[in-house]
């Protein structure tokens, strides 16, 4: 049988990592700058972390939401104190895109709306709510396109008033910076307002910190950068480190009941102590303060590189824009010189997503290998 042919690869095959390392089949050595779309939070195959998952996995690696599972309880308190979202809850699923149609779900049994206001370039998700959320008609199928959704301008208060004056929006859902759309990131005033705007109409503000969240920006959430209170955060991507695990993160102000949500997978014992290990090493390695140390470094780094038209993002989730399409620069880099890198929405934009471990040489070796390659090309 063969693969549905979905994706488009590179000839190359990764079967070992290490750190900011992996490493394929023939034994070459490559950076990674990518982290697998974010995922890689505290380096690949981190000691601890295949400690910790081997421990569990031999004591017992899964059973249903039926049952009392301590390592949900120690999470969901560990999560509220190095997070600083202090009372909210936390219900886990398995993916990203899980955890916002999670989201939306819960927001519209708590207004007992059916509507959603999304922006341009945002990217939830490829499920059926989540999906229709995404600005990308290209991956929404018909049946996702049933879906009340309305997309609009980043930044654009007065049109988003307009929207939730009509009073059946149940949720407006937001990435802080955009991630596949090209790290885009609008103002305070327009952040702010949102959450003023959701608390007036009844509306379920909710942060989509697939991407940005567990430390990747410098902050626990990108969010937190704002005086904003959202009523439903999503998580996923680096809080397993390759593991598959997501979540919400909800407000007190909603309620649960029986049978409101549920999952067979969410939130099993592998994936609690993946995701443990991760919070529990961001914290004794202090990744975040190295996350702001590295990014600053990076950013004088690239002022070197005179073909960069701007540098986007915040943290270790930044993106590098040029005036030319990157498709080929980023094969040069991952052929030639053995980096992986990411690319976007917007073709001129090459995406960096490098695990949170990583040092200023590292950095040196990227731009050593850009700079050669932008001048070939000029």
């Amino acid at each position: 049988m063969s693969l549905f042919n979905v994706y488009p690869l590179f000839n190359i095959t990764p079967i070992e990592g290490k750190d900011v390392y992996i490493f394929d089949k023939n034994g070459t050595k490559y950076l990674d700058l990518y982290g697998g779309h974010a995922v890689i939070s505290i380096g690949h195959s981190h000691p601890k972390y295949v400690k910790n998952i081997s421990e569990q996995v031999a004591k017992l690696g899964f059973y249903s939401n039926s049952i009392q599972n301590p390592l949900q309880e120690k999470l969901s308190n560990k999560l509220e104190e190095m997070s600083g979202c202090k009372d909210y809850e936390l219900f886990l699923c398995n993916s990203g895109a899980e955890a916002n149609e999670n989201a939306l779900k819960l927001a519209s049994f708590h207004t007992n709306k059916s509507k959603v206001v999304a922006f341009k370039n945002g990217f939830h998700g490829r499920t059926s709510a989540a999906v229709a959320t995404t600005d990308n008609p290209k991956i929404i199928a018909p049946i996702n396109a049933q879906q009340e959704v309305e997309i609009l301008e980043l930044g654009d208060l007065k049109a988003l008033e307009k929207s939730l004056s009509k009073n059946n929006v149940c949720a407006v859902i937001i990435e802080f910076i955009q991630g596949v759309g090209g790290l885009d990131e609008s103002t305070a005033e327009f952040y702010e307002g949102i959450d003023q705007l959701c608390k007036k109409y009844n509306t379920c503000f909710i942060a989509d910190e697939v991407q940005s969240g567990f430390g990747r920006t410098g902050d626990f959430f990108a969010f937190q950068k704002y005086k904003v209170t959202p009523d439903i955060i999503s998580i996923a991507k680096g809080m397993g480190n390759g593991f598959p695990i997501g979540g919400i993160l909800i407000h007190p102000s909603i309620k649960a009941s029986f049978g409101l949500l549920g999952t067979t997978f969410g939130g099993n014992h592998l994936a609690c102590a993946a995701s443990l290990t991760v919070l529990e090493v961001i914290e004794k390695e202090r990744l975040m303060e190295n996350v702001k140390e590295i990014s600053n470094y990076f950013s004088e780094k690239a002022k070197t590189i005179k073909a960069l038209k701007v540098i986007k993002g915040r943290g270790l989730m930044l993106g590098l824009e040029f005036d030319f399409p990157i498709a080929e620069l980023r094969k040069k880099l991952i052929y030639d010189h053995k980096i992986f890198t990411g690319s976007a929405k917007n073709s001129n934009l090459l995406r960096i997503l490098p695990p949170l471990t990583i040092k200023k040489i590292h950095i040196d070796v990227f731009f050593d290998a850009l700079q050669k390659e932008v001048s070939n090309n000029q």
